[in-house]
């Protein structure tokens, strides 16, 4: 399925952000002081992927500054190449932010994004090397960077068809985002890039809604592979008992056949924030390294339940403590409380 011999298994291209959030699940309007992290959904993936193993890469652009600076640490932090993290010399220069409110029953979460016109809506085309298509394995982005800028949006498409050609998989997370464009306008710019998709993420409910799609959920899925060639097609579920409460569980059709496993049950939410990208990171991983569809969803469920446990937007989990959080979730019967 996968390219041979490539520097590496996944280069994502996306926005990192910084992330300011009260302490101890205190409101925006309440809290004197912030907790300071770097976020954005692509950065989420490669570096869950990297943790686990696989090597990554991001594409992406920050102010030369301080703050730019902040974030290049995070993405070495994160186990993640910074060999295409472009700076923005310019004088209005900005990394975007956002605020993340934590929530408890019946208070739900939120977000306060402050993002506009910053130094990743610069970013072209031609600031990147003639040879990075041959690179990589596969090559991951967000509807999320479709839509943050027009010009972005449009060299992004370019540089989709370009890694498609040199031999790349695409995967392609619809990450569907109501504050940043209308359904209206999402629709034919997403619907335009899945015919170079290959490995699809896409929710039930933007399914539905923003897509526009009918029948059943494995209808959906199938519609995806027969209508745009798709080689995978992803949908996760996440059942929010309350925001400290969730189920979990996701369903894979791959070349006729649909895989699934039992729910997570009860997860204890720390920050929610990530889990979604904690699951691609685990599929995306699981199909490079062992190319088991069944074992690619097991590692990805469990990622994104360990995920839900960490503070913060990065998953921070080796590929052993999934394994055994995978083990652990098909035992049955007593299991030990600590391990040690």
């Amino acid at each position: 399925m996968f390219k041979e011999n490539t520097e590496f298994d996944i280069i994502g291209l996306g926005e990192v952000m910084l992330r300011l959030s009260p302490p101890n699940k205190e409101k925006i309007s309440q809290s004197e002081t912030f907790e300071k992290n770097a976020g954005g959904s692509e950065l989420n993936v490669v570096s869950g992927a990297a943790m686990l193993g696989a090597r990554s890469a991001i594409i992406t652009k920050v102010p030369k500054n301080k703050m730019g600076h902040f974030i290049r640490n995070k993405i070495r932090y994160g186990n993640v190449s910074d060999d295409y993290l472009i700076y923005d010399y310019s004088d209005d220069k900005r990394l975007g932010i956002y605020y993340y409110e934590s929530g408890v029953y019946p208070r739900k979460s939120s977000v306060i994004y402050d993002r506009a016109r910053s130094s990743m809506c610069s970013l072209r085309l031609n600031e990147l090397p003639d040879d990075i298509y041959e690179k990589t394995k596969v090559f991951h982005v967000s509807s999320i960077t479709l839509a943050i800028d027009e010009g972005l949006r449009a060299d992004t498409l370019e540089m989709i068809k370009r890694f498609h050609n040199a031999g790349a998989l695409i995967s392609f997370d619809v990450n569907y985002r109501a504050a940043l464009w209308s359904e209206e306008e999402a629709r034919p710019v997403i619907e335009n890039v899945f015919n170079y998709v290959d490995l699809l993420f896409v929710s039930e409910e933007t399914s539905r809604r923003m897509l526009q799609r009918t029948g059943t959920l494995e209808e959906i899925m199938q519609g995806y592979a027969k209508d745009y060639g798709c080689k995978l097609v992803a949908t996760t579920r996440r059942e929010a008992i309350s925001p400290t409460r969730h189920n979990f569980n996701s369903k894979i059709f791959f070349e006729g056949k649909f895989y699934e496993e039992e729910p997570y049950n009860n997860i204890e939410v720390i920050d929610r924030i990530g889990s979604g990208d904690a699951y691609l990171a685990g599929v995306l991983y699981g199909l490079i390294k062992t190319g088991d569809i069944q074992q690619a969803l097991e590692i990805g469920n469990a990622s994104s339940a360990v995920k839900n446990t960490v503070i913060g937007d990065m998953a921070a989990s080796s590929i052993d403590e999934i394994m055994s959080v995978i083990k652990s979730h098909k035992a049955t019967g007593r299991q030990d409380e600590m391990v040690r």
